[in-house]
């Protein structure tokens, strides 16, 4: 056998090996859609928002894609300076369908005011997320624990 044979051979047996381990998780995807969803908020970009949210989206409090993306326009245009902390407790991914649970605290400024929208300095909000993969992307479709008026 030729080095060029030895090679090509070596790479297809490589590859599926190479493939498995630089292919990111559906966790780190998740993690991911929570960071870029985050950024978009605190940058006032509704369409980057909503393109992580499902158009089934639906929660506790009746709100549809359309309510919500409308409810975000609303807040933007009223609230400055949008800053986003949370922190990632749990991630359960089982075939196409996961749940997140994330402590969130949401600082916007509003004129020369500013504080808290969602949370405070001493107990950040818990909030459920239920998510679901559509085609190869993770997307929003459920929430538990929004504050209703935010």
């Amino acid at each position: 056998m030729s080095k060029k044979t030895i090679i090509s051979l070596a790479l297809l047996v490589l590859s599926p090996l190479i493939i498995y381990f630089l292919w990111p998780s559906d966790e780190n995807r998740i993690k991911k859609l929570f960071s870029k969803g985050a950024h978009a908020i605190e940058q006032e970009k509704t369409e980057d928002l909503m393109s992580r949210v499902s158009f089934n989206y639906t929660d506790e409090h009746g709100l549809t894609y359309l309510f919500l993306k409308k409810g975000m326009e609303n807040v933007f245009q009223q609230m400055d300076g949008i800053k986003i902390e949370y922190e990632i407790k749990n991630i359960t991914v089982k075939d196409a369908t996961a749940t997140a649970e994330l402590d969130i605290r949401v600082i916007v400024s509003q004129g020369q005011d500013t504080g808290y929208a969602v949370g405070d300095a001493a107990k950040p909000a818990h909030m459920k997320f239920f998510i679901v993969k559509e085609r190869t992307k993770w997307l929003v479709t459920k929430t538990e624990g929004l504050p209703f008026g935010f």
